[in-house]
């Protein structure tokens, strides 16, 4: 795969290319219905499968004071980009500049200028330009004054609810997490690195790593089932506690993750943790005694969730 950190600065002229242009955070299964086509179209037309990202996404340039939230870190979107096929990822820096280019300049001297375009694949609700004046219909215009092809992907409904980024992000936010991979295609997971704790997990017997995410969209407090994914590749079923954990800790929010039967050090390094299931909220014990008969419990059934394969 091809990794262009800014399509202003470099140009991709080896050969002409199927492209596709948003945001992309999730990378969902709506999401891939327009990377697969794009992958597709590619390889019928002797092409390269081309995937430009927005960044930052322009809602966070445009409301700078409200949290967006993301799904994805952007290693973990190029990730999931490249097991779609995709063999070109640009990265098109979002500021003010490119918010006041007009539609058919954004076309003829972003797009354009950056590779030789055979089609362009937009999903429905696509917009683009100064004031997102353009859509569809303009584009349109465009592939015919300037020779190349354009498709339109209808929106992904599922279970009648149209698959988005934003339904996602709310059944991240409410903890739904069994509901999640009907629409994104795979469990919720966030991607961090691990940072020194309190060390009270170790204290009462069940040390946890403390993870600060790269995504944002962090489920709601409480305590999950998880995998939690080393950088070598291996895996441990977890019990996660997202909160502040109040009977001990009082403050200082976190996200700890208690990796069954793991033994050594993972500070400094990175970890995936993909949830399946909350199993309660999190909760202020009356004493250490009964919070450690909690997380006991918590972690039994951790241990049932996963086949007995992991043990």
């Amino acid at each position: 795969m091809i990794f262009i950190e800014n399509v202003l600065g470099l140009s991709y002229k080896d050969s002409r290319v199927v492209l596709t242009i948003g945001s992309f955070d999730g990378v969902h299964l709506g999401h891939q219905e327009i990377i697969r086509t794009v992958v597709e179209l590619a390889k019928q037309k002797n092409c390269k499968s081309c995937v430009i990202i927005l960044r930052p996404h322009p809602r966070q340039y445009f409301f700078p004071g409200i949290p967006l939230n993301t799904l994805t870190s952007e290693k973990a979107q190029i990730n999931l980009m490249t097991s779609l096929g995709v063999e070109i990822v640009g990265i098109l820096p979002f500021d003010g500049n490119v918010a006041s280019i007009e539609p058919e300049n954004f076309v003829l001297h972003v797009l354009m200028r950056f590779a030789e375009i055979d089609t362009i694949v937009v999903g429905h609700d696509f917009r683009f330009g100064k004031g997102a004046k353009g859509d569809f219909k303009l584009l349109s215009k465009l592939a015919e004054k300037c020779s190349f092809d354009v498709v339109q992907v209808p929106p992904l409904v599922i279970q009648g609810e149209r698959v988005s980024s934003s339904l996602i992000r709310e059944l991240v936010l409410e903890g739904e997490m069994e509901e999640i991979p009907i629409f994104l295609g795979r469990e919720y997971s966030i991607i961090g690195k691990v940072v020194k704790g309190k060390g009270i997990g170790k204290v009462l017997g069940f040390p946890t790593a403390n993870i600060i995410p790269l995504n944002t969209a962090i489920p709601p407090h409480g305590v999950y089932v998880a995998k939690s994914i080393l950088e070598d590749g291996s895996k441990y079923p977890s019990a996660v506690n997202i909160g502040i954990a109040p009977t001990i800790r009082k403050s200082d929010f976190a996200i700890e993750s208690h990796l069954i039967n793991f033994e050594g050090d993972l500070l400094n390094k990175e970890v995936e943790v993909i949830f399946y299931k909350r199993i309660r909220p999190e909760k202020k014990f009356s004493n250490k005694d009964e919070l450690i008969k909690a997380i006991e419990q918590d972690v039994e059934i951790v241990k049932s969730y996963f086949p007995n394969d992991f043990f």
